[in-house]
Order: C-alpha cells, then structure tokens, then sequence
C-alpha cells in the first residue's frame, strides 16, 4: 500500500475522531433532555456521563485501526503487533455495541411518556448493528492474519 493511501486514511480515522470529540461535547449544549441546565448539572448528568464512558471503547478502536495502519506502513502487517491491534479493536467493538444496546434497551423500558424514543432507538439499533460488523470484520482478519504468521513461522522453520 502506498504512504499516501496511508496517511489519508490516518487522516480520515484522526478527523472522524476530532468530529465525534466535537459531537461528544457540543451536543449536549444544545439538544435533549439537558438543553435547560447549567454549565456544571450539563455534564454531571448520569446519561450524559454514560454516553462518555460508552465513546471510550470507540476512541479506543479509533486508535487501535490508527495503529494498524502505522504497521501496515512500516510494513509490519505480518506481526504480532497487527493480530494484537486487530484483537483490540475487535473486543473495543463488541465493548460499544453493547454500551450502545444497553442505551437504548434503557431509554426504552424507562422514557416518558411524552417523548418519542423512536429516533434514538432508530440511531442505537444502526450503531449496534454497524459495530457487530466491524467486530466480525476484525475477527475474520485477526484469524486470516494469524494463520498467515503461521504458516509463515513454519515456513522459515522448514528453511
């Protein structure tokens, strides 16, 4: 793969991360159940405090494909290192998608009765359907890239 391939895709994963961060922290502002509080009550909100804890694992992921890139340009796609990053992202997916399950199962047993969940059940369904591909995504690789260090660890024994 080329270094202009990798660094534009590096710099695709570092703006849709700086664009989530923005997201995390303007949103709250502006929308929903926190729009008529203060500065401090904003943020020490329990879902909203909940939302953050759950964008860990993806900021996680973020910079777990961020560093499988770095491997590929350095061309160390065949390591340890890729099958331990792919690991990581793929247990960060499996991590989110449940947070994100786990937000929606709860806005749905206890909303009020005068809001309409369905947009953000809508959004958690899409979230924890694309984050279960990713995970099976990064497993498919993980095995294939593992099995291909192997073969090639026998390889280089036989020579």
């Amino acid at each position: 793969m080329k270094r202009t391939s990798i660094f534009f895709l590096q710099f695709v994963i570092l703006l849709f991360g700086f664009v989530a961060l923005a997201v995390l922290i303007r949103l709250p502002l502006t929308e929903g159940r926190a729009v008529n509080l203060d500065l401090f009550h904003i943020y020490a909100d329990p879902f909203i405090i909940y939302g953050y804890a759950a964008s860990i694992p993806f900021f996680v992921a973020l910079f777990m494909a961020f560093k499988l890139l770095g491997y590929i340009g350095q061309s160390k796609l065949f390591s340890l290192y890729a099958v331990g990053a792919l690991k990581r992202l793929k247990y960060c997916a499996i991590l989110f998608s449940i947070f994100t399950f786990a937000a929606g199962l709860f806005i749905q047993l206890f909303h009020s009765k005068e809001d309409d969940p369905a947009g953000f059940i809508s959004l958690c369904i899409l979230t924890t359907f694309l984050s279960i591909i990713v995970a099976t995504t990064a497993s498919v690789f993980e095995k294939n890239l593992q099995k291909a260090i192997d073969m090639k660890s026998e390889n280089d024994l036989t020579i």
